[in-house]
Protein backbone atom coordinates (compact mmCIF):
# COMPACT_ATOMS: atom_id res chain seq x y z
CA UNK A 1 0.00 0.00 0.00
CA UNK A 2 2.39 2.58 0.91
CA UNK A 3 4.54 1.31 -2.27
CA UNK A 4 1.61 2.29 -4.11
CA UNK A 5 1.23 5.58 -2.52
CA UNK A 6 4.72 6.14 -2.91
CA UNK A 7 4.35 5.36 -7.03
CA UNK A 8 1.22 7.44 -7.10
CA UNK A 9 2.32 10.41 -5.83
CA UNK A 10 5.52 10.37 -7.94
CA UNK A 11 3.11 10.17 -10.77
CA UNK A 12 1.31 13.00 -10.34
CA UNK A 13 4.06 14.99 -9.31
CA UNK A 14 5.40 14.09 -12.80
CA UNK A 15 2.71 15.57 -14.70
CA UNK A 16 2.35 18.60 -12.75
CA UNK A 17 6.36 19.24 -14.04
CA UNK A 18 5.22 18.16 -17.78
CA UNK A 19 1.72 20.58 -17.27
CA UNK A 20 4.00 23.15 -15.62
CA UNK A 21 6.51 22.94 -18.72
CA UNK A 22 5.06 24.30 -21.63
CA UNK A 23 3.81 27.59 -20.13
CA UNK A 24 6.96 28.06 -18.80
CA UNK A 25 8.54 27.43 -22.18
CA UNK A 26 6.32 29.47 -24.17
CA UNK A 27 6.95 32.28 -21.42
CA UNK A 28 10.69 32.11 -22.52
CA UNK A 29 10.26 31.74 -25.64
CA UNK A 30 12.59 32.20 -28.02
CA UNK A 31 15.86 31.91 -25.53
CA UNK A 32 17.92 31.10 -28.68
CA UNK A 33 18.38 31.44 -32.54
CA UNK A 34 15.22 30.45 -34.19
CA UNK A 35 16.16 28.65 -37.90
CA UNK A 36 13.58 29.48 -40.81
CA UNK A 37 14.11 26.36 -42.86
CA UNK A 38 13.40 27.31 -46.92
CA UNK A 39 12.36 24.33 -48.58
CA UNK A 40 13.36 25.85 -51.91
CA UNK A 41 17.27 27.25 -53.05
CA UNK A 42 17.68 31.10 -52.64
CA UNK A 43 16.55 33.51 -54.61
CA UNK A 44 12.94 32.08 -55.30
CA UNK A 45 9.89 33.26 -53.94
CA UNK A 46 9.75 31.40 -50.93
CA UNK A 47 12.89 32.39 -50.34
CA UNK A 48 12.76 35.90 -50.71
CA UNK A 49 9.11 36.37 -48.81
CA UNK A 50 11.03 34.31 -45.87
CA UNK A 51 14.08 36.45 -45.59
CA UNK A 52 11.67 39.45 -45.86
CA UNK A 53 9.73 38.14 -42.56
CA UNK A 54 12.53 37.14 -40.98
CA UNK A 55 14.49 40.92 -41.14
CA UNK A 56 11.37 42.32 -40.04
CA UNK A 57 10.79 40.02 -36.68
CA UNK A 58 13.95 40.50 -35.79
CA UNK A 59 13.98 44.21 -36.35
CA UNK A 60 10.49 44.61 -34.16
CA UNK A 61 11.19 41.91 -31.21
CA UNK A 62 14.95 41.32 -31.10
CA UNK A 63 14.80 37.90 -32.00
CA UNK A 64 17.69 36.24 -34.10
CA UNK A 65 16.48 34.26 -36.63
CA UNK A 66 18.52 32.45 -39.09
CA UNK A 67 17.31 31.39 -42.16
CA UNK A 68 18.99 28.17 -44.18
CA UNK A 69 17.60 26.99 -47.83
CA UNK A 70 17.26 23.36 -48.02
CA UNK A 71 15.96 22.43 -51.39
CA UNK A 72 15.20 19.19 -52.76
CA UNK A 73 12.56 16.73 -53.51
CA UNK A 74 10.30 19.34 -54.43
CA UNK A 75 10.23 20.92 -51.28
CA UNK A 76 10.24 17.22 -49.64
CA UNK A 77 13.44 17.60 -48.11
CA UNK A 78 13.19 20.61 -46.04
CA UNK A 79 9.55 19.32 -44.73
CA UNK A 80 10.69 15.94 -43.72
CA UNK A 81 13.51 17.10 -41.65
CA UNK A 82 10.98 20.32 -39.86
CA UNK A 83 8.30 17.12 -39.07
CA UNK A 84 11.08 15.22 -37.08
CA UNK A 85 13.10 18.72 -35.57
CA UNK A 86 12.58 19.01 -31.71
CA UNK A 87 8.66 21.00 -31.06
CA UNK A 88 9.97 23.71 -29.54
CA UNK A 89 9.61 26.66 -31.74
CA UNK A 90 13.29 26.65 -33.34
CA UNK A 91 12.85 25.32 -36.42
CA UNK A 92 10.80 26.56 -38.51
CA UNK A 93 9.45 25.73 -42.02
CA UNK A 94 8.66 28.27 -44.43
CA UNK A 95 7.11 26.57 -47.90
CA UNK A 96 4.67 26.81 -50.52
CA UNK A 97 1.62 25.69 -52.01
CA UNK A 98 4.34 22.71 -52.87
CA UNK A 99 3.42 21.20 -49.38
CA UNK A 100 -0.41 20.24 -50.10
CA UNK A 101 -0.08 19.30 -53.61
CA UNK A 102 2.68 16.85 -52.51
CA UNK A 103 0.13 15.54 -49.69
CA UNK A 104 -1.38 13.58 -52.61
CA UNK A 105 0.88 13.26 -54.92
CA UNK A 106 4.36 12.33 -53.11
CA UNK A 107 4.14 9.01 -52.03
CA UNK A 108 7.90 8.24 -50.94
CA UNK A 109 8.51 11.92 -48.85
CA UNK A 110 8.97 10.44 -45.41
CA UNK A 111 6.38 12.17 -43.57
CA UNK A 112 2.48 13.44 -43.66
CA UNK A 113 0.85 16.91 -43.39
CA UNK A 114 -0.57 15.74 -39.80
CA UNK A 115 3.41 15.75 -38.75
CA UNK A 116 3.11 19.44 -39.30
CA UNK A 117 1.01 22.60 -38.08
CA UNK A 118 0.30 25.54 -39.73
CA UNK A 119 1.30 28.69 -38.07
CA UNK A 120 0.84 31.34 -40.52
CA UNK A 121 0.25 31.68 -44.37
CA UNK A 122 1.75 35.10 -45.29
CA UNK A 123 1.34 35.99 -49.14
CA UNK A 124 -0.46 34.80 -52.18
CA UNK A 125 -0.10 35.46 -56.20
CA UNK A 126 -2.14 33.52 -59.04
CA UNK A 127 -1.14 31.58 -61.66
CA UNK A 128 -1.80 33.29 -65.17
CA UNK A 129 -1.99 31.35 -68.49
CA UNK A 130 0.22 33.26 -71.43
CA UNK A 131 0.89 33.13 -75.40
CA UNK A 132 2.83 34.19 -77.86
CA UNK A 133 1.44 37.11 -79.53
CA UNK A 134 0.97 35.51 -82.50
CA UNK A 135 -1.77 33.11 -81.14
CA UNK A 136 -5.33 34.15 -81.77
CA UNK A 137 -6.69 34.01 -78.76
CA UNK A 138 -7.29 36.68 -76.50
CA UNK A 139 -9.03 34.76 -73.37
CA UNK A 140 -8.63 31.30 -72.07
CA UNK A 141 -12.31 30.65 -73.87
CA UNK A 142 -11.10 31.35 -76.79
CA UNK A 143 -7.90 29.36 -76.79
CA UNK A 144 -10.03 25.89 -75.77
CA UNK A 145 -12.60 26.95 -78.87
CA UNK A 146 -9.94 26.66 -81.34
CA UNK A 147 -7.57 24.02 -79.76
CA UNK A 148 -10.70 21.42 -80.08
CA UNK A 149 -9.48 18.69 -82.39
CA UNK A 150 -6.27 19.29 -81.80
CA UNK A 151 -3.19 18.38 -79.59
CA UNK A 152 -1.82 21.31 -77.77
CA UNK A 153 1.30 21.13 -75.73
CA UNK A 154 1.47 23.80 -72.35
CA UNK A 155 4.69 24.59 -70.65
CA UNK A 156 4.67 24.62 -66.67
CA UNK A 157 7.12 25.49 -63.91
CA UNK A 158 7.83 21.64 -63.68
CA UNK A 159 6.45 18.20 -62.47
CA UNK A 160 3.96 18.18 -59.55
CA UNK A 161 3.83 22.05 -59.21
CA UNK A 162 0.91 24.62 -59.55
CA UNK A 163 1.16 25.48 -62.60
CA UNK A 164 1.80 21.81 -64.31
CA UNK A 165 -1.33 20.22 -61.92
CA UNK A 166 -3.81 23.08 -62.31
CA UNK A 167 -3.41 23.80 -66.24
CA UNK A 168 -3.29 20.16 -66.81
CA UNK A 169 -6.77 19.45 -64.66
CA UNK A 170 -8.22 22.61 -66.76
CA UNK A 171 -7.13 21.78 -70.50
CA UNK A 172 -8.12 18.03 -70.03
CA UNK A 173 -10.52 17.42 -67.46
CA UNK A 174 -12.56 20.73 -67.70
CA UNK A 175 -11.98 21.59 -71.41
CA UNK A 176 -11.82 18.38 -72.70
CA UNK A 177 -8.60 18.96 -74.63
CA UNK A 178 -5.69 16.15 -75.72
CA UNK A 179 -2.87 18.40 -74.10
CA UNK A 180 0.95 17.37 -73.35
CA UNK A 181 2.73 18.93 -71.01
CA UNK A 182 6.17 19.77 -71.37
CA UNK A 183 8.13 20.56 -67.58
CA UNK A 184 10.68 23.57 -67.06
CA UNK A 185 13.33 23.91 -65.04
CA UNK A 186 11.30 26.64 -63.25
CA UNK A 187 8.98 29.41 -64.36
CA UNK A 188 11.50 31.55 -65.78
CA UNK A 189 12.39 28.97 -68.53
CA UNK A 190 8.89 27.91 -68.97
CA UNK A 191 8.34 32.27 -69.93
CA UNK A 192 11.57 31.86 -72.02
CA UNK A 193 9.76 28.99 -74.03
CA UNK A 194 6.67 31.22 -74.84
CA UNK A 195 8.78 33.94 -75.82
CA UNK A 196 10.16 31.88 -78.30
CA UNK A 197 7.00 30.38 -79.49
CA UNK A 198 7.90 26.90 -78.74
CA UNK A 199 4.56 25.74 -76.93
CA UNK A 200 1.06 26.51 -77.46
CA UNK A 201 0.42 27.86 -73.73
CA UNK A 202 2.08 28.35 -70.46
CA UNK A 203 1.23 28.65 -67.26
CA UNK A 204 3.22 30.70 -64.70
CA UNK A 205 3.12 32.45 -61.48
CA UNK A 206 1.88 35.80 -62.11
CA UNK A 207 4.95 37.36 -60.89
CA UNK A 208 7.35 35.48 -62.83
CA UNK A 209 5.51 36.51 -65.82
CA UNK A 210 4.00 39.93 -65.23
CA UNK A 211 6.78 41.78 -66.70
CA UNK A 212 6.63 40.05 -69.90
CA UNK A 213 3.21 40.80 -69.88
CA UNK A 214 2.98 44.59 -69.35
CA UNK A 215 5.71 44.49 -72.16
CA UNK A 216 2.81 43.08 -74.33
CA UNK A 217 5.73 40.34 -75.27
CA UNK A 218 3.17 37.71 -74.17
CA UNK A 219 -0.33 37.88 -73.83
CA UNK A 220 -2.61 37.37 -70.80
CA UNK A 221 -5.30 34.73 -71.27
CA UNK A 222 -6.81 33.98 -67.76
CA UNK A 223 -5.65 34.34 -63.94
CA UNK A 224 -6.60 31.99 -61.52
CA UNK A 225 -8.02 33.51 -59.16
CA UNK A 226 -11.46 34.31 -57.55
CA UNK A 227 -11.80 37.61 -58.85
CA UNK A 228 -9.06 39.54 -61.05
CA UNK A 229 -5.81 40.51 -60.11
CA UNK A 230 -4.96 44.14 -60.05
CA UNK A 231 -1.70 43.54 -61.01
CA UNK A 232 -3.56 42.92 -64.53
CA UNK A 233 -7.01 44.08 -64.50
CA UNK A 234 -8.13 43.47 -68.00
CA UNK A 235 -7.29 40.05 -68.12
CA UNK A 236 -10.56 37.86 -66.97
CA UNK A 237 -10.11 34.79 -64.42
CA UNK A 238 -10.84 31.54 -65.13
CA UNK A 239 -14.76 31.64 -64.01
CA UNK A 240 -15.34 34.30 -65.82
CA UNK A 241 -14.17 31.99 -68.95
CA UNK A 242 -16.44 29.51 -67.52
CA UNK A 243 -13.92 27.36 -65.70
CA UNK A 244 -14.30 27.71 -61.79
CA UNK A 245 -10.77 26.72 -61.22
CA UNK A 246 -8.43 28.47 -58.84
CA UNK A 247 -3.93 28.03 -58.54
CA UNK A 248 -2.45 30.13 -56.24
CA UNK A 249 1.08 30.30 -55.43
CA UNK A 250 1.40 30.54 -51.13
CA UNK A 251 3.77 31.09 -49.07
CA UNK A 252 3.22 29.86 -45.45
CA UNK A 253 4.96 28.94 -42.01
CA UNK A 254 5.09 25.57 -40.34
CA UNK A 255 6.44 23.73 -36.99
CA UNK A 256 6.16 20.31 -35.58
CA UNK A 257 3.12 19.03 -35.15
CA UNK A 258 3.56 18.78 -31.10
CA UNK A 259 5.19 22.53 -31.13
CA UNK A 260 3.18 23.70 -27.79
CA UNK A 261 0.20 26.04 -28.96
CA UNK A 262 1.41 28.86 -26.77
CA UNK A 263 4.16 29.18 -28.95
CA UNK A 264 3.02 28.68 -32.09
CA UNK A 265 0.25 31.68 -31.01
CA UNK A 266 3.44 33.77 -30.17
CA UNK A 267 5.02 32.59 -33.55
CA UNK A 268 2.05 33.84 -35.32
CA UNK A 269 1.80 36.98 -33.47
CA UNK A 270 5.03 38.42 -34.43
CA UNK A 271 5.10 37.10 -37.88
CA UNK A 272 1.45 39.00 -38.69
CA UNK A 273 2.96 42.62 -36.80
CA UNK A 274 5.87 41.78 -39.67
CA UNK A 275 3.22 41.78 -42.35
CA UNK A 276 1.51 44.86 -41.24
CA UNK A 277 4.42 47.11 -41.88
CA UNK A 278 3.75 49.21 -45.06
CA UNK A 279 7.57 48.01 -46.25
CA UNK A 280 6.70 44.74 -46.58
CA UNK A 281 3.47 45.36 -48.41
CA UNK A 282 5.13 46.97 -50.61
CA UNK A 283 7.69 44.63 -51.36
CA UNK A 284 5.49 41.99 -51.56
CA UNK A 285 3.16 43.78 -53.63
CA UNK A 286 6.11 44.84 -56.03
CA UNK A 287 6.89 40.84 -56.55
CA UNK A 288 3.33 40.20 -57.48
CA UNK A 289 2.34 38.77 -54.01
CA UNK A 290 -0.95 39.97 -51.82
CA UNK A 291 0.22 39.79 -48.19
CA UNK A 292 -2.30 37.50 -45.82
CA UNK A 293 -2.66 37.68 -42.02
CA UNK A 294 -3.98 34.35 -40.22
CA UNK A 295 -4.75 32.80 -37.05
CA UNK A 296 -3.14 29.68 -36.61
CA UNK A 297 -6.50 28.12 -36.75
CA UNK A 298 -6.95 29.64 -40.19
CA UNK A 299 -4.13 29.14 -41.51
CA UNK A 300 -4.63 25.32 -40.64
CA UNK A 301 -8.33 25.69 -42.27
CA UNK A 302 -6.70 26.79 -45.20
CA UNK A 303 -4.30 24.53 -45.75
CA UNK A 304 -6.32 21.64 -44.99
CA UNK A 305 -9.00 22.94 -48.05
CA UNK A 306 -5.87 23.09 -50.66
CA UNK A 307 -4.86 19.72 -49.40
CA UNK A 308 -8.11 18.47 -50.70
CA UNK A 309 -8.07 20.86 -53.86
CA UNK A 310 -5.00 20.19 -54.89
CA UNK A 311 -5.35 16.81 -54.16
CA UNK A 312 -8.19 16.13 -56.06
CA UNK A 313 -7.40 17.51 -58.97
CA UNK A 314 -3.98 15.17 -59.12
CA UNK A 315 -5.97 12.25 -58.30
CA UNK A 316 -8.09 13.15 -61.56
CA UNK A 317 -4.94 13.86 -64.25
CA UNK A 318 -3.73 10.45 -62.62
CA UNK A 319 -0.44 12.36 -61.33
CA UNK A 320 1.71 10.61 -58.91
CA UNK A 321 5.19 10.40 -57.86
CA UNK A 322 7.38 8.83 -55.92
Amino acid sequence: MFAHYIVRNSLIAGLLVLTAAHPSAAQTYPSQNITFVVSFAAGGVADVIARMVALKVAERSGWQIVVENRGGGGGNVAARGVSMARPDGYTVLATTTTLAINATTSRSKGYTVEDLRAVAVVASAPDVLVVHPSNPANTLAEFVAGAKGKTINFGSAGMGTTTHVATAYLLSELGKLNVTHVPFAGGATAIGAALGNHVDLVCSSLPTAISQIDDKALRAIGVAAAKRSPAVPNVPTYAENGYPLNSVNWIGFFVPAQTPNAIIVRLNTEINEALKSAEVQQRLKSIGFDAMRTTPDEAAAYFQSEVANWGSMATAIGFVTN
